[in-house]
Formats: structure tokens, C-alpha cells, sequence
């Protein structure tokens, strides 16, 4: 997109008899077009955060028997959080106690 230079407003492609060319559709400004103009500008993506806090939220939690499903170990930590509307009950996380498995799921 191109603005005018004289008054501002967003420049129109039109067709001349010649060539392509930028006019102002609310002053007399024209400007023949004689190269291709592209440039691509890529936003900057906003860094995504853990939803349920990261690892910091797994610190200083209870455990309890719960068959973990990656790895069959029968004990797990969990959490609960409410994550629906307030007359819904609220749902358990669990992540397994077996250090080389960690598997998270929910209930």
C-alpha cells in the first residue's frame, strides 16, 4: 500500500494507455509505475506461555495413587484447577511420579 504524498489518502493501480500507474482518487496526483515494488514485513509472534504455570507449577504437590497410562507406575502428583464454568466440577491433573516417564494427563 502506497499513500499519497500530497494529501495522504490510499493510492488506486489504474491503467494508463502506456503502462500502470499510482492516481489519487481526491487530488490530481499520478505516478507511472516503472518497477515492481513488494515488500513483505512478518510480525513478530509473542512468546507462548505454559498454560498451567510450567514445571513451577508441579513443585510442593500431593501425591496419590493413580496408574499413570505412559508407564503403568502407580503413583502420581496432581493438581486441580477450574478450567470451565463455575457450576462444572473442577479437573484433575496428574503427572507421573516415575522421574523418567513425567507423562501429564487428565481426569
Amino acid at each position: 500500500m502506497l499513500f499519497c504524498p500530497t494529501c495522504g489518502n490510499l493510492l488506486l493501480v489504474e491503467e494508463s494507455a502506456t503502462c500502470l500507474r499510482f492516481s489519487c482518487s481526491t487530488c490530481p496526483y499520478i505516478s507511472n509505475i516503472k518497477r515492481k515494488i513488494s515488500t513483505r514485513i512478518y510480525p513478530k509472534l509473542k512468546e507462548v506461555d505454559h498454560v498451567m504455570g510450567g514445571s513451577a507449577a508441579w513443585e510442593n504437590v500431593d501425591s496419590t495413587d493413580a496408574v499413570c497410562p505412559s508407564c503403568s507406575h502407580r503413583r502420581a502428583y496432581f493438581m486441580q484447577m477450574q478450567i470451565r464454568s463455575a457450576d462444572e466440577p473442577m479437573t484433575t491433573f496428574y503427572k507421573c511420579c516415575n522421574n523418567k516417564c513425567g507423562h501429564n494427563w487428565r481426569d
